[in-house]
């Protein structure tokens, strides 16, 4: 195992915890608003919708928690695996940064994960 992989798979999970807070709580917010660039309207508008992405993104904290807390490399290339997808699947539809943002940092974590 790579000596970065821990604080690469801790970057993501962090990254994910934070987006959480911004889609479950902060999302009709003025921080969330001007993170999401909405007006108060579409935020209300889409509220519902944010609340049940925030908790995906809680799930996909869990599991890189998991696999790190359990040393499973199966469970890490999982949830990895499905950051990375959520990524490009944000970049293609959402906005390129996202790519950057989300999928970068666990691409990274999952080559790390397979150097010696």
């Amino acid at each position: 195992m790579h000596v970065f992989l821990p604080f690469q798979t801790r970057i993501a999970d962090f990254l994910h915890q934070r987006f959480l807070v911004l889609e479950m709580f902060l999302w009709t917010k003025p921080l969330g608003r001007r993170v999401f660039r909405m007006s108060a309207d579409q935020a209300a508008a889409t509220k519902t919708l944010a609340l049940n992405q925030g908790l995906y993104n809680g799930f996909l904290v869990a599991g890189l928690v998991w696999g790190l807390l359990a040393h499973d490399f199966h469970v890490k290339i999982f949830f990895l695996a499905c950051v990375i997808l959520a990524g490009l699947l944000g970049a293609m539809t959402v906005h390129r940064k996202v790519f950057f943002v989300q999928a970068l940092p666990a691409i990274i974590a999952l080559v790390l994960l397979h150097l010696p």
